[in-house]
């Protein structure tokens, strides 16, 4: 039984998705959604926090770096959750954590609070993304999941765009009404998304591969208590092992460009931040355009060429933004560039759902999605040290390592497996590939 992925008659893939699989999705999407909202602000407002607790901007890059390493910890507890219990209340229990965790920080009456609290806003993100991956992939038919595998990391774009509109707009006039409220209030938005869990409790139903795998689990007394240890083992090793890298370079080419993007144009070319709005907003517009795209093109071509056609092309766009000093060109080639390296994230849900079966998906998912993180943690601080400490300017310590992880990020694509088509089943995966030991 392959339940919500089975294949119906063909016709416009837009039809083939039931009510619920369609509200099983936008619960994921809509939780992505909005913790990119409650993440990405941050990398937009670290100069004012140094500035206002007087620590130096490396050790504001120390909080956007524990709250990376802390996602993998959420993201296991998640995913064995998620694998035990069920995708949904997971799902709610990580939006409603990452609210209130973003929520106490806009009120920091320390730097010492807001790190501890930015700290446990971590453990909400990472906790986040293996539920409602496994949610959205399993509910959704194969033959149109990559291109929503696209729309729905995509999002992670959409979620960046929302603050960099919050910060244009709002940063400004709340820092004019009284100082040092226009990066509270920043972090106060970030509350919001806990509405989103009525809905999800409301109208939200479990995926029936998944309802059907734990009744096949029950039935053959084979309850998978450990699946962490269940993708280290046969066939799904090498999966793991390559997925690890592929995710390591993920999470490091992404914040080499994203991570001190905003303090480098403020703090070297002098942007203004409703300068600073326009290439953030428009660059993650056009990721999400660009992920929507490339995981529509791995119907065609394919999982692993989806991702290295566009990445092995804006590794060639790097040098031509990062060496802009005039707005103008800086905007038009950045842009350029995003068209192609936003595609790199497409596949994140469908590839990593689609290598492992359904008793361990989310917390497979979960592990290698985030222990990526863990690596993408160390390139804020990293790159500010050659930044400052060096004398370097941020320039050039974001291209080469730029071009450098972007370099690994298409070894580790070529060497993963290809999945197009994959449909989900209820049938325990792991039996086969461990001789039914868990």
């Amino acid at each position: 039984m392959s339940g919500y992925a089975a294949t119906r008659a063909q016709g416009p893939w837009w039809k083939e998705p039931t009510k619920d699989q369609w509200y099983a999705y936008f619960a994921a999407w809509m939780g992505w959604t909005l913790d990119a909202f409650d993440f990405t602000v941050f990398l937009l407002i670290m100069a004012p926090i140094a500035q206002e607790f007087g620590v130096p901007i490396i050790a504001v890059t120390a909080v956007f770096s524990v709250t990376l390493i802390m996602r993998l910890l959420g993201a296991t507890a998640s995913g064995w959750l998620a694998d035990r219990m069920g995708r949904r209340a997971p799902l709610m229990i990580s939006i409603l954590w990452y609210s209130i965790c973003n929520f106490a920080a806009g009120f920091s009456p320390t730097f010492t609070f807001l790190f501890v609290t930015r700290a446990l806003l971590g453990i909400g993100m990472g906790a986040e993304w293996p539920a409602g991956a496994a949610l959205a992939m399993e509910s959704w038919p194969a033959r149109s999941r990559g291109f929503m595998s696209g729309v729905l990391q995509g999002s992670w774009g959409l979620g960046f765009a929302l603050s960099a509109l919050a910060y244009g707009f709002l940063y400004e006039p709340l820092e004019a009404w009284h100082k040092g409220y226009g990066w509270r209030g920043m972090l106060i938005l970030g509350v919001l998304p806990a509405l989103a869990c009525v809905w999800i409790r409301i109208y939200v139903k479990e995926p029936e591969v998944w309802v059907e795998n734990k009744r096949l689990q029950a039935e053959s007394q084979q309850q998978f208590t450990m699946p962490l240890f269940a993708i280290f083992k046969g066939k799904y090793l090498y999966n793991t092992l390559t997925g690890c890298l592929w995710m390591a370079m993920n999470f490091c080419v992404y914040y080499a460009v994203w991570a001190m993007l905003g303090t480098y144009l403020t703090k070297e070319l002098g942007w203004t931040p409703a300068q600073v709005a326009v290439p953030v907003f428009w660059g993650n517009i056009i990721t999400f355009a660009a992920c929507s795209f490339w995981g529509a093109m791995s119907e065609r071509v394919g999982r692993r060429y989806a991702l290295m056609i566009p990445m092995a092309i804006a590794a060639f766009l790097i040098p031509l933004y990062i060496t802009q000093t005039d707005h103008t060109l800086f905007l038009v080639y950045f842009l350029l560039f995003i068209a192609f390296f936003g595609g790199k994230d497409s596949l994140n849900p469908a590839w990593l759902s689609e290598r492992f079966p359904t008793e361990v998906r989310a917390t497979a998912s979960g592990f290698v999605y985030h222990q990526g993180a863990v690596w993408g943690a160390a390139v804020a601080p990293i790159l500010t040290y050659l930044a400052v400490d060096q004398g370097m300017g941020y320039a050039k310590p974001m291209m080469y390592s730029s071009i450098g992880f972007t370099l690994i990020y298409l070894i580790a694509v070529y060497l993963g497996p290809e999945t197009k088509g994959t449909v989900m089943t209820a049938e325990i995966g792991v039996l086969k590939a461990a001789g039914g030991d868990d």
